[in-house]
């Protein structure tokens, strides 16, 4: 959004939305129009915050030269870009401790694969847990996951650097970006929201949100549920 140009306010906007449909009431359209000028704000703020996302001065000079083990063998921190010039990486919460992969972490990465073509006409996309290389591969594809593409940190030097494990050898999940101008590998983002910048009643989550599977609840009258959370595995509906 280019601050720049003159907005609209977000009333005047909803009021000229138009929208009806089949036997609604007053109220019901006078509540929508209220909600319909919030989410008219909302995307203006999420832009806005996108804007000071990409306007952060230079992040921390990535110095190490990590190790992965991929589908195909050893490669390095800079072979994650795949020939970009930026790179996301998730970390995924499937460390060798674990029984089985976190199961919020698996629902996100699902979603994700149907997107990860996608992603990488634009920058590199890796996904990073610490159990080995064979075991994320075995667990890809009873997923049945295609797109994604997956790598061991077998020291878990990175995981221990950016935020992806804790002190006492837990996973946590981190998503960080990081950039590749001019030869030199920077930190450029990462979701530094968690348990200390939760509001009362909430779960830890960033803004916005990545996983889509919220964001369609989000949209419903049962909503998120307060105890509720995606299993690996669901009993089958016949």
């Amino acid at each position: 959004m280019n601050t720049t140009h003159f907005l609209k306010p977000a009333a005047e906007l909803a009021g000229q939305n138009g929208v009806r449909f089949p036997n609604e009431s007053l109220e019901y359209r006078q509540a929508r129009d209220a909600l319909l000028t919030e989410e008219i704000e909302l995307r203006r703020q999420i832009e806005r915050v996108a804007e000071l996302r990409r306007a952060l001065p230079p992040g921390g000079e990535v110095t190490k030269n990590y190790r992965f083990d991929s589908e195909d063998g050893p490669v390095g921190f800079a072979d994650l870009f795949d020939g970009k010039q930026t790179l996301a990486i998730y970390s995924y919460m499937f460390g060798p401790e674990r029984e089985r992969p976190c199961p919020m972490c698996t629902s996100l990465l699902s979603a994700w694969d149907g997107e990860a073509q996608d992603v990488a006409q634009r920058i590199g996309f890796a996904v990073v847990a610490r159990s080995p290389i064979e075991r994320l591969v075995a667990f890809k594809k009873e997923r049945g996951w295609r797109n994604l593409k997956l790598y061991s940190d077998t020291d878990g030097e990175f995981s221990r650097d950016y935020h992806a494990l804790g002190p006492k050898g837990s996973d946590d999940a981190a998503f960080n970006v990081f950039t590749r101008r001019d030869g030199t590998i920077r930190h450029f983002w990462s979701g530094e929201m968690g348990t200390s910048t939760a509001d009362p009643g909430q779960d830890p989550r960033g803004a916005p949100d990545l996983m889509p599977l919220w964001t369609i609840l989000d949209c419903t009258p049962e909503g998120r549920g307060a105890d509720w959370y995606p299993k690996l595995e669901y009993p089958s509906i016949r």
